[in-house]
């Protein structure tokens, strides 16, 4: 279940650092330095997901944690370390999925697997028309220190309702997703790195010896 969420909130990559040097800017100016300026990066993060509660029952979050890289264009990675280990890993032609604890890899088709998902959009978008052309995106009201973007997909047929991404002094602070199925998934960034030294073969993913290997 939890593999399930992590590739559908995936699109945490966008907020793989959509700030680069526009303290205090509004949110789709910050996403526009992004998209013409930042071409990898890395951070840690912690991720909060929280399903829709029924019928006033107590909801339990679930919490993870780990770091992330990417490089432009269609390359990144999710490694999560707490409280399974797991790895998302996108080469640029294959996302891989890979289980410690279930010792399995699936592997499915890249952009068949993110089709027009946040992560796919901004690893790849060379401007910010061509965001707006598959998302509609406005700045947001400032809250909680940060400043916020707005982007809602203009297809209705994906599982995405909406996605919100905060910036503080500059840098990306928070991402919130929400499903079509009322779930939310709250990613929080530290220690981002814009621009980081980061090799385009770091990406490639390698089945460990003796894991079930899944392909879809």
């Amino acid at each position: 279940m939890m593999a399930t969420l992590r590739l559908r909130f995936v699109a945490a990559f966008a907020g793989a650092a959509l700030c680069l040097n526009a303290a205090w800017a509004g949110g789709l100016e910050t996403l526009d330095a992004f998209v013409k300026n930042v071409k990898s990066g890395r951070a840690t993060f912690t991720q909060t997901v929280t399903a829709p509660a029924k019928d006033g029952q107590v909801v339990r979050a679930k919490v993870s944690s780990g770091s992330f890289e990417f490089v432009r264009p269609n390359r990144f990675k999710f490694i999560y370390k707490k409280p399974f280990e797991q790895s998302i890993v996108a080469d640029g032609q294959t996302l891989w999925l890979y289980d410690v604890d279930l010792a399995q890899v699936t592997a499915r088709k890249q952009a068949a697997a993110l089709g027009s998902t946040p992560a796919a959009l901004i690893s790849a978008a060379p401007d910010l028309k061509a965001l707006q052309a598959e998302y509609t995106l406005t700045d947001a009201p400032a809250a909680e220190g940060q400043e916020w973007l707005q982007a809602t997909p203009k297809s209705k047929e994906g599982s995405l309702q909406s996605v919100r991404v905060g910036f503080k002094n500059g840098m990306l602070a928070t991402l919130e997703i929400l499903d079509s199925f009322g779930q939310r998934s709250v990613l929080q960034f530290s220690a981002f790195e814009a621009n980081a030294a980061i090799e385009p073969g770091s990406f490639q993913f390698k089945p460990p010896a003796g894991v079930d290997v899944v392909r879809q």
